[in-house]
């Protein structure tokens, strides 16, 4: 955090509660310097090359264990070079990765004094909003608002979440849950391991379903969506509207993780990572502003996040040989994520902190 002043415009924004949605609604033409980001220093994306995030077709499942083996080694290879692939045919339908997008969008379009009632910085709370986490630690703010529902492994009460999205959002989280669970699966036999060896160590028990809405920017080029970073998570499984603006950082250089309809985009988290001892990467990624809004996206995170657990994570035992040593030290994933969110969006990874 940089000086008093800049402290107490972040706070001024945040009393407002009512979000970067707020600024735009009040119709600003230049955005608050608060937003203002430092240039990145990688290329900017240019996809000129043959540089494709995979696309993995999972309709042939559980047609036979050759055909299974053809989708794991496609994700093997994915996950350790990319950290990021593309799902298609997993199972969700479409009619609810629409509604899902309407509930998100529903919600932060409801009145601003209906929307006020739930901003909150309580991390414990089953539901979320607020304008960027790492408001008071980050160097820079990002152009968006979201909210976080913690979904698994204490499902929400009804009432605690908001009509406007409340089914839905209920709804996406079982179809997100059978996903990363079999997601999971593939991920194990990807190492070797047996099917629910992940599952196993309690890396579906915990679902976040993170709900991002990115307004029109006036001057997208002096800001971002969201700050290169990597996930504190084991998984995350995100949908994202046709308008775009994610990029993955690979060979240092963005690349587009252009849309494709009905697919779902899946990428390693940091905890996959250590448990794996590096061998899935868990990939550094942002979210351009973009003149056209609002941008809807939804993630879902497998992470108990900041509830209590008090289980260990390191390098999986069965991984590690002479020739391939522990590379990080154990943590919670309560103490991982304080660590991250402590941290903030600064463009640095929190696992170097873990390392051995």
């Amino acid at each position: 955090m940089a000086n008093k002043s800049d402290f107490s415009e972040r706070r001024a924004f945040d009393e407002t509660k009512a979000g970067v949605k707020g600024l735009v609604d009040a119709g600003v033409k230049k955005i608050p310097t608060l937003f203002h980001h430092q240039p990145d220093k990688f290329d900017k994306a240019t996809n000129l090359g043959n540089h494709v995030i995979p696309v993995i077709d999972l309709a042939n499942i559980d047609k036979g264990p050759s055909l299974r083996q053809d989708i794991v080694h496609m994700l093997r290879e994915a996950s350790e070079t990319w950290g990021f692939f593309q799902v298609v045919n997993h199972g969700t339908p479409l009619s609810v990765l629409e509604e899902i997008k309407n509930g998100v969008k529903r919600f932060f379009e409801q009145g601003a004094e209906v929307i006020k009632e739930f901003y909150t910085r309580d991390k414990f709370k089953s539901f979320i909003y607020n304008s960027n986490f790492d408001l008071y630690s980050s160097p820079a703010l990002n152009w968006r608002d979201s909210f976080a529902c913690y979904l698994a492994p204490d499902a929400p009460k009804p009432e605690h979440l908001p009509l406007v999205c409340r089914d839905i959002l209920l709804e996406y989280g079982k179809h997100m849950m059978n996903l990363g669970t079999l997601l999971l699966e593939l991920f194990s036999e990807a190492l070797g391991l047996d099917p629910g060896h992940l599952k196993d160590m309690g890396c579906t028990e915990g679902l976040i379903a993170l709900c991002h809405y990115y307004p029109a920017c006036p001057e997208p080029e002096l800001t971002v969506g969201t700050t290169k970073h990597s996930d504190n998570d084991f998984l995350t499984v995100l949908l994202q509207d046709r308008i775009g603006g994610l990029q993955v950082l690979y060979q240092d250089q963005w690349i587009d993780v252009t849309p494709v309809p009905g697919a779902l985009v899946v990428n390693v988290g940091d905890l996959l990572q250590l448990i794996t001892n590096d061998r899935f990467k868990s990939v550094e990624h942002q979210v351009l502003a973009n003149h056209v809004g609002p941008r809807i996206s939804v993630a879902c995170f497998f992470s108990t996040g900041n509830r209590l657990s008090s289980n260990p994570y390191g390098p999986i035992k069965e991984l590690l040989t002479k020739d391939n040593p522990p590379k990080y030290r154990e943590t919670t994933i309560s103490d991982y994520s304080a660590y991250y969110e402590k941290k903030g969006l600064d463009g640095t990874t929190a696992l170097t902190h873990y390392k051995i």
